[in-house]
């Protein structure tokens, strides 16, 4: 009997297709960098009202999640 489970599971189709992956991957790379930026946009603007002199590092800060997609999109067209 383990002998047939193992062999169906050896012929089994991939649960989702690569360019499926692909996407979901990207999309979910992209909300998770959206979702960072919400936060740390709102303290930024904060931190910048209270003294301008912040105002680099809370662009740097605000755009730093963003490289995540890059990043994930880099990989995407690599594979």
């Amino acid at each position: 009997m383990l002998e047939t489970l193992l062999q169906q599971t050896e012929a089994a189709a991939p649960a989702i297709e690569p360019s499926a992956a692909a996407a979901l991957a990207v999309g979910l790379a992209a909300f998770g960098a959206g979702y960072a930026e919400r936060g740390i946009g709102a303290a930024a603007m904060g931190a910048i009202a209270e003294d301008n002199d912040l105002f680099v590092t809370g662009l740097i800060m605000t755009v730093l999640p963003e490289t995540l997609v890059i990043l994930a999109l880099v990989v995407i067209f690599l594979v």
